[in-house]
């Protein structure tokens, strides 16, 4: 899985030092980094290497932004009816992914069934593994999962798995061009460890203790996942003066816990890696007052998977180049499901 991250960051590189050859050194970090999740997503998960994968990532987003400024009506009476032209839209979209996912499902369980010995690595991807979960068992299901099921999980998780990690890596560039000591800190790490080492190691990975700090510190600033939502299923009893009803949506303001100084101190707002150094919640006064993959049984499930992908893009980056921060950028990060850069994030790159 790691040498499939690999391939397709080094795509990406090859488009930078394409375009920084030809003079052109701004270089929108989000976008591009976002399509290159999109793909190793798709390639890590699905099986998937063509401009499908591209294609879905690009209706996903689509349907991300229309959503995003229909969500307002949420649990207002007659809602969907008050912007009828995004409500089609939103429908429109979300059919032609269902389609074209499900001819990624059908396709692979035609190969599946023919038994093709050169099929057998891609069923151990994550589209794999759910289809061999539907399979029979002694000649017997077990609880399986319908067609339409299968499209809704494979829907989730490449919209999932691939933004949030790329917003993570995008503001942690964003961060390292405004603090520059801290990624040529970050750099040194990757050279001690690493050395001049092409080849992805998963022990020098887990050797990047302050990549991790950096990491920790980015998404506390810019947390890719503003919110969590909970359901109370009975009636909660809280410090016993407040009582949170059955049936109750809890939203989790992630943003607002990261940036409450009663929580972090006064300097909640300034970029400090070393908080985390001997403190996996970063000096946080509450234990659950740092949140950056949900909690409980509910907990993200691709969160190793993301600190794979984080730390190989990001080593593999700062390997290659020096990032400052572009004048044309316009600091604006907007809640639009995840949290992102309103106007991108232009950043000047230039090569070591």
């Amino acid at each position: 899985m790691g040498s499939m991250i690999k391939e397709c960051t080094e795509q990406m590189i090859e488009r930078w030092l394409t375009q920084i050859n030809s003079g052109n050194r701004e270089i929108d970090v989000e976008k591009e980094i976002i399509a290159t999740a999109g793909e190793i997503i798709a390639t890590t998960s699905f099986g998937m290497k063509d401009e499908k994968a591209r294609e879905i990532c690009d209706k996903l987003r689509e349907l991300q932004m229309i959503l995003f400024k229909t969500t307002r009506y949420v649990g207002v009476p007659f809602g969907k009816w008050f912007n009828t032209k995004k409500t089609l839209e939103a429908r429109k979209l979300g059919k032609e992914i269902d389609k074209l996912l499900l001819n990624v499902i059908t396709n692979r369980k035609n190969n599946n069934n023919s038994n093709n010995k050169e099929n057998k690595g891609s069923q151990e991807d994550l589209l794999g593994l759910l289809l061999e979960a539907n399979r029979k068992v002694d000649g017997k299901f077990g609880k399986t999962l319908s067609t339409r099921e299968l499209v809704d999980e494979c829907k989730t998780f490449f919209f999932a798995g691939h933004e949030t990690t790329a917003l993570a890596i995008s503001w942690t560039l964003f961060l390292l061009a405004v603090h520059e000591d801290w990624q040529i800190q970050l750099r040194d790490e990757i050279r001690e460890l690493a050395g001049d080492n092409k080849e992805i190691d998963i022990n020098v990975l887990s050797g990047l203790k302050k990549m991790k700090w950096v990491m920790n510190e980015a998404v506390r600033l810019y947390p890719p996942a503003p919110n969590v939502q909970r359901q109370a299923k009975e009636d909660i009893k809280v410090d016993n003066n407040f009582t949170v009803p059955n049936g109750t949506n809890i939203w989790i303001d992630v943003v607002g816990m990261n940036h409450d100084p009663t929580l972090w101190g006064d300097d909640v707002n300034e970029f400090r890696p070393e908080r985390f150094i001997d403190d996996v919640n970063g000096g946080c006064n509450h234990k659950m007052g740092y949140l950056p993959f949900g909690f409980g049984g509910r907990m993200c499930v691709g969160r190793n998977l993301s600190f794979m992908e984080y730390k190989i893009v990001l080593t593999l980056l700062l390997s290659r180049f020096r990032f400052k921060l572009s004048p044309s950028y316009q600091h604006s990060p907007a809640i639009m499901l995840s949290l992102r850069p309103t106007h991108g994030l232009p950043l000047i790159v230039e090569t070591l």
